[in-house]
């Protein structure tokens, strides 16, 4: 329960910020969003391991460093987590809301998504899961300038979720449309399965 419990307030976080700073217009969004999931992982990581996207824990499970039920259970929640966070951006911004266009080219969303998603997890599991690395101090900053960088460079195309509870999130705010979920859920979800298995191969001694 603990551990689902910081999924939930991790994932929360993210996502109430991700809203925020890109209803309100910020300048400095990407590094925002970066930002408060550094501190969150700081905060987390050492009761639930600080995934706070369903795409990670994919990756994790497949690194196998989570069991199945219980990233199931993470997933669920993270998802959770994301939709109330959506509904309290909602209640702040809602003279920002306006429906959101379709993605103009579905297939380099896709892309941009896959591509975030897998630098992200790539990153979560060599600095947050790995034997080479553990006891590090830096993995919440290295995990968080990782998604600062791809949100930077992929979120003018795809609007740079890299995390299915983001994406579902950013439909409840109408941020991102409903009928381009799949292009979340496929770019992002591919991302961490590819991750996790590029894991596995480089490492094939760490188990």
């Amino acid at each position: 329960m603990r551990k689902l419990i910081v999924e939930f307030i991790g994932t929360f976080y993210l996502v109430l910020t991700i809203g925020m700073v890109v209803l309100g217009k910020n300048d400095f969004a990407a590094l925002g969003i970066g930002v408060v999931l550094m501190v969150m992982i700081y905060a987390g990581g050492h009761i639930s391991g600080a995934h706070y996207n369903p795409a990670v824990t994919l990756a994790v499970l497949i690194r196998g460093r989570i069991a199945t039920g219980e990233a199931i259970g993470y997933m669920i929640v993270q998802v959770i987590g994301g939709a109330v966070a959506a509904l309290v951006v909602k209640y702040f911004m809602v003279e920002s809301l306006q429906d959101a266009a379709p993605q103009a080219n579905n297939m380099k969303a896709v892309i941009a998504e896959f591509l975030g998603t897998f630098a992200l997890a790539y990153v979560v599991l060599n600095v947050a899961t790995s034997k080479e690395t553990a006891g590090n101090s830096y993995y919440g900053l290295a995990i968080g300038f990782t998604v600062f960088a791809m949100a930077s460079a992929f979120g003018s195309i795809s609007g740079g979720a890299f995390n299915p509870a983001v994406a579902i999130g950013l439909s409840v705010m109408q941020i991102a449309s409903w009928g381009d979920i799949w292009v979340y859920l496929v770019g992002c979800f591919g991302g961490g399965l590819i991750a996790g298995i590029m894991f596995r191969f480089l490492n094939p001694a760490d188990k």
